[in-house]
């Protein structure tokens, strides 16, 4: 089968993503294969790619929102026949037995392991998956418009929840890229007011699109406190401006998984008067059964560019550069 591998991590500029031959995969026990119809483009996925997260299995095939149907199932399979649509996310499997995990707070395991990172991803023709963490898609989305929700959705609606934000309150977004043009829709079926501080133009017009109250650079100060924020740029220098922009007992939700250095905060005017600052860290199963359900209530509508899979390195680089609108989907229906 055809895949983008990375043999060792690069900046993205450099393609370092190699157009390979690699061998078919076969399902184990309690494994699916599936024939992947598209695959999300993650900034984890660029994360990966360029050595920003401690180096795991080497060579590796990036990717982990994938959509597509099952093609084979191993041995003890119970929930999945071949032929059903199915998505894999970025959480591929967990010991099952730690305090984690039978609290339901699995995403926290030290055992867990990732899709495309620990294991090769969906920038691939097949994978190979745990039926476990494997999700029935609804049909109520084409495959390209399901992809996004498998991380970017699914970490948007976790950080929603972890931010503390109630119905009719006024939320905060750093960052305007994939995970927020979905989160704010869940905000504003839930009735809150969304301000969003992006640097790019062309995601402020999006983000008014959909529905944003207000949209400015991101050192800008809101014209009201913040009851809750998220920040989704990978950038710690704009943690101090989303702490000042909080009011009292607000919460700031950082929900990437790489984050540059966070400045020293000012104790007075950044964290005074219980504000809180919290990490998301990836996703246990019932979020993203959680996600799918409020995405086809609403129904969100993702904003996709398409992409083959030959252009991967080329789609993370456009990603890199915020030139996307919305999310990017390799679709490896097409050339």
């Amino acid at each position: 089968m055809k895949a983008m591998v990375l043999q060792q991590s690069a900046e993205v500029g450099s393609n370092p993503l190699v157009l390979t031959d690699v061998l078919l995969p076969e399902p184990l026990i309690g494994q699916i294969r599936v024939k992947v119809h598209v695959c999300g483009v993650c900034r984890t996925d660029l994360h990966v790619v360029e050595g920003e997260l401690p180096e795991a299995k080497r060579p590796v095939i990036p990717g982990h929102q994938i959509v597509g149907v099952v093609d084979k199932v191993g041995e003890d399979v119970r929930n999945f026949n071949e032929g059903d649509r199915v998505g894999v996310a970025w959480l591929q499997k967990t010991c099952g037995k730690c305090n984690f995990c039978i609290s339901a707070r699995e995403n926290l395991c030290d055992r867990s392991t990732f899709t495309g990172y620990h294991v090769d991803g969906g920038f691939a023709e097949y994978i190979v998956a745990s039926e476990s963490f494997v999700y029935t898609m609804p049909y109520e989305f084409h495959d390209e418009e399901a992809a996004p929700l498998l991380c970017a959705g699914i970490i948007g609606y976790r950080a929603l929840r972890l931010s503390g934000i109630r119905p009719g309150q006024h939320l905060g977004f750093y960052g305007f890229g994939a995970a927020a043009h979905i989160a704010i829709q869940v905000a504003k079926h839930w009735g809150c007011s969304v301000s969003v501080f992006s640097q790019r133009e062309h995601h402020r017009v999006l983000a008014l699109e959909l529905g944003a109250s207000w949209v400015g650079g991101s050192s800008e100060v809101p014209r009201e406190k913040l009851h809750c924020a998220i920040m989704f740029a990978p950038a710690g220098e704009l943690v101090p401006f989303a702490m000042r922009a909080l009011g009292k007992g607000g919460t700031l939700a950082i929900a990437g998984i790489h984050m540059s250095p966070i400045p020293s905060l000012n104790y007075d005017e950044e964290l005074f008067g219980e504000r809180v600052i919290r990490s998301v860290t990836a996703n246990t199963k019932q979020d993203g059964l959680d996600l799918l359900q409020i995405a086809s209530e609403i129904p969100i509508r993702t904003h996709t560019e398409l992409f083959s899979l030959e252009e991967a390195n080329f789609a993370l680089q456009t990603m890199k550069a915020g030139k996307i609108q919305g999310a990017g989907v390799l679709d490896l229906r097409r050339g």
